[in-house]
């Protein structure tokens, strides 16, 4: 990976101070910018998500008299409050990644440091974890992992 030079006098965990000059590791504005423009786009999306998910909670039961119609509309409402909360919360961590971002933190593992991998990140680009760290978080939480 190619490094990149600049001066500034800011220190941020991910920048290796020589005397006046910095040293960046990581990514470099292009794939940022990719990035930060994916997050957008998916944080809109979830946005849309809420409002229809929202909308059909909120649908009346015009009427509906029937005692299994009624529990399918409250199967429905129930479901779309669910999606509609998982959706939050994806914006949160959305909304986390850009701040990661921002900070220069963005693409390093929250636990040990190390570089995410790239098609990790454009898979789940709100990742805070490698792989290795995200297996031992969710053994010591007694998730099963899936291999494939």
């Amino acid at each position: 990976m190619m490094m990149q030079l600049r001066v500034s006098t800011q220190y941020c965990h991910n920048v290796i101070v020589i005397g006046q000059l910095e040293y960046l590791r990581g990514m470099n504005k292009e794939k940022l910018e990719y990035f930060r423009n994916l997050l957008l786009e998916q944080r809109r999306q979830a946005i849309d998500d809420i409002r229809a998910d929202r909308a059909n909670a909120l649908e009346g039961d015009d009427g509906t008299e029937d005692a299994s119609e009624m529990s399918e509309l409250d199967l429905n409402r129930s479901t779309s409050l669910t999606l509609a909360s998982r959706q939050s919360q994806l914006i949160e961590e959305i909304d986390e990644a850009l701040g990661r971002i921002e900070d220069g933190t963005f693409g390093q593992c929250s636990r040990c440091g190390k570089p995410l991998d790239e098609a990790r990140l454009k898979a789940m680009p709100t990742a805070k974890y490698d792989a290795e760290c995200q297996a031992a978080i969710e053994a010591a939480q007694g998730i099963e992992t899936p291999s494939l």
